[in-house]
């Protein structure tokens, strides 16, 4: 039985073998309608969610599955003061696998090690969110045809964000790739993202505050959510906070095939104009990942690919 906690959990090989099911889930979802059938998905979200539990539950189903589980912890026996441990000790006698999302890190991995069914993190904490990832990595090898050889520019919130921290250290696996990571200096990538996956393998990659210094450069722009509680003072939110809005203005000077993603939700950090433009990819991520999760779950549960 295997769980995935981590992105790194499944090598490159694997990884490429899971984005392969996917890309046939895209193109004949009917083929995998009955492939879970009798099977149970819990969803254990301890914190709230809309695309990755409803992706989640939307899989499942496709899957021909069924799906039971919690959407906050008031809605659970957390609000009792019940361990993760105990929890996942119970679900494992419903369900045949499970997502959970929780705010402390580590918590997944805690509930994988007493767990009889596969587990799959589904965030914790500002630490990992592997599934997001595998979206992330599925839409960027549908925009681009590879995964290798590529600029990767990531902006806003980089010492908190998750989805960062996970995609970085993913795509550091691949040939050829470069970072740029654009933030404020306060909210830059942590050092065992710079020191100890990139540093250590000798990965290039700069650190800038404008978008508009490096867009020229880019084959992809990962978007992320700039938030106003994670700054000292409201002088220096107020100063860079326009830095880190993607418009049609500062697209003009990105080169004509280069592609927009973002986690969501949007705040408004990309402005509702830049949705028309073809380089946009961030509602075909939501999409993507729906068909990623179904192919993790067909993985994990070892049913027979169609």
């Amino acid at each position: 039985m295997r769980s995935l906690i981590d992105p790194l959990d499944l090598s490159v090989m694997e990884t490429n073998q899971l984005l392969d099911l996917a890309d046939r889930i895209a193109e004949n979802p009917g083929n995998y309608s009955g492939v879970c059938k009798g099977k149970k998905l819990a969803t254990l979200f301890y914190e709230p969610s809309t695309r990755t539990r409803l992706s989640f539950e939307a899989a499942m189903l496709n899957l021909g599955g069924s799906v039971l589980g919690f959407s906050s912890a008031n809605s659970s026996s957390a609000s009792k003061g019940e361990s993760v441990a105990d929890t996942i000790r119970a679900v494992s006698c419903y369900a045949d696998i499970c997502a959970i999302r929780h705010p402390k890190e580590g918590a997944p991995l805690r509930a994988s090690k007493y767990s009889k069914i596969p587990v799959i993190n589904a965030g914790d904490g500002g630490h990992q969110h592997p599934t997001q990832t595998l979206t992330d990595l599925m839409t960027i090898r549908n925009k681009k045809h590879r995964l290798d050889h590529l600029t990767i520019g990531l902006c806003g919130d980089l010492k908190f964000g998750r989805t960062v921290h996970s995609l970085i250290k993913s795509l550091a696996r691949y040939e050829d790739i470069r970072f740029v990571l654009i933030s404020p200096e306060e909210l830059r990538a942590p050092d065992y993202i710079t020191e100890h996956v990139l540093k250590e393998r000798n990965i290039p990659f700069e650190e800038v505050e404008s978008i508009d210094d490096v867009i020229s450069k880019l084959d992809i722009l990962y978007m992320t959510r700039v938030q106003k509680e994670r700054f000292f003072n409201e002088e220096d939110y107020i100063r860079l906070k326009d830095s880190y809005i993607l418009t049609l203005d500062k697209m003009r000077g990105a080169k004509p095939d280069m592609a927009v993603l973002h986690p969501l939700p949007r705040v408004n950090e990309i402005a509702l104009e830049v949705d028309d433009d073809p380089r946009a990819a961030y509602f075909d991520q939501v999409q993507n990942g729906v068909y990623v999760r179904m192919a993790l779950i067909m993985t994990l549960l070892e049913v027979e690919h169609a």
